[in-house]
C-alpha cells in the first residue's frame, strides 16, 4: 500500500477530484469571480445549451471537423506509412518531412501558418501574385469557408506524423513470410493492401482510431491561435466554448456542463470506433 499510495494520491488529486468537482459544478450556477460558493440549479445549465446559438455552432463545427479530420488522418497516415515501408531510397527525407511537425509546438505551427496566410504580406498570396495568379489571392483566414479548411489542414499537418508512426510499427509487425506467400498466390498491389495489410492492422486501426477521435474532439489550439474561432463563430469548437465560458465569462458551472457534453461525445465516438474495429477483426 505504501508503494501504491503516491500514484493513488496523484490520480485522486488530478483526476478523481477534478472530475467529481466538475460534475458538481455542472449542476450549479457558479461565477467564481463574484459567487462565494456554487448554487445548485439542477439541469438548467444543460437546458441552456439548447438555446445558446454559439454552443450549437461550436457543437456542429466540432462534429464536422471530427468527421473530416478523422477520415483524412486515417487515410493519409496509412498512405504515408506505406510510403515509408516500401520506399527505401531517400527514406530519410520522407521520414523527416512527415515526422517534423511532431516536435514543433502546435502554437508555433499556427503562428507560422498565420504569417503564411496573411492577406497583405502572406507568402501564399505573394506567390500567387508573382506567378500571375493574383485572381486566386484570398483572405484565407477571414473567409468562413476557407478558414474552416485551413483549420483542418493545419491540424492534420501537425498530427499526421504520430499516427503514421503507429501504422508504420503495425506494418513492421506483419510477418515477411505472409507477404511472400501472398505474392506467390498472386496478391500484389491493391489486392495485397485489401486482403493482407488492412486485415492484419485491425489492432492498429483501433488504437489510431481512438487517438484520432480524441485529437479531433479536443481540437483547441489550432482554431484558437489561427482564427480565434472566427470569422464570427465559423471555426469555434467546444473546447473554445468551454474556455471562453470558464475563463472569459467566469461561468464555471455552465462551462462544466459543456465539458461533460464533450466527454459524452468522446465516449460515444470511442466506443463506436472500438465496435467497428472488433467487427472488422
Amino acid at each position: 500500500m505504501l508503494f501504491v499510495l503516491p500514484t493513488v494520491l496523484v490520480l485522486f488529486l488530478f483526476v478523481v477530484y477534478p472530475i467529481s468537482y466538475t460534475a458538481i459544478l455542472s449542476f450549479s450556477d457558479y461565477n467564481f469571480a463574484f459567487d462565494k460558493r456554487p448554487k445548485f440549479n439542477g439541469f438548467n445549465n444543460f437546458l441552456a445549451t439548447a438555446k445558446d446559438i454559439q454552443f450549437v455552432r461550436a457543437l456542429s463545427n466540432t462534429l464536422v471537423f471530427t468527421v473530416i479530420m478523422f477520415t483524412l488522418l486515417i487515410v493519409l497516415s496509412l498512405a504515408f506509412a506505406l510510403l515509408l515501408f516500401y520506399k527505401k531510397k531517400r527514406s530519410w527525407f520522407y521520414r523527416t518531412s512527415i515526422f517534423m511537425p511532431i516536435v514543433v509546438p502546435a502554437s508555433l505551427i499556427c503562428l507560422l501558418f498565420t504569417w503564411m496566410l496573411a492577406d497583405n504580406f502572406g507568402i501564399l498570396n505573394k506567390f500567387l501574385i508573382s506567378v500571375g495568379l493574383s485572381k486566386y489571392a484570398h483572405n484565407w483566414l477571414t473567409d468562413a469557408k476557407t478558414a474552416r479548411w485551413w483549420v483542418i489542414i493545419v491540424s492534420i499537418w501537425g498530427k499526421v506524423g504520430f499516427s503514421t508512426i503507429l501504422f508504420l510499427s503495425g506494418l513492421q509487425g506483419i510477418s515477411s513470410e505472409l507477404f511472400e506467400a501472398a505474392e506467390i498466390d498472386g496478391a500484389v498491389g491493391f489486392k495485397k493492401l485489401i486482403y493482407i495489410i488492412i486485415p492484419n492492422l485491425s489492432e492498429t486501426f483501433a488504437v489510431v482510431g481512438i487517438w484520432a477521435v480524441l485529437q479531433c474532439l479536443k481540437l483547441f489550439v489550432t482554431p484558437n491561435v489561427l482564427t480565434k474561432g472566427g470569422p464570427g463563430n465559423a471555426t469555434i469548437v467546444l473546447y473554445q466554448k468551454i474556455y471562453n465560458e470558464a475563463f472569459m465569462n467566469y461561468e464555471m458551472g455552465y462551462a462544466s456542463s459543456i465539458a461533460f457534453i464533450l466527454t459524452a461525445l468522446v465516449m460515444v465516438f470511442s466506443i463506436l470506433n472500438l465496435k467497428i474495429s472488433r467487427k472488422e477483426e
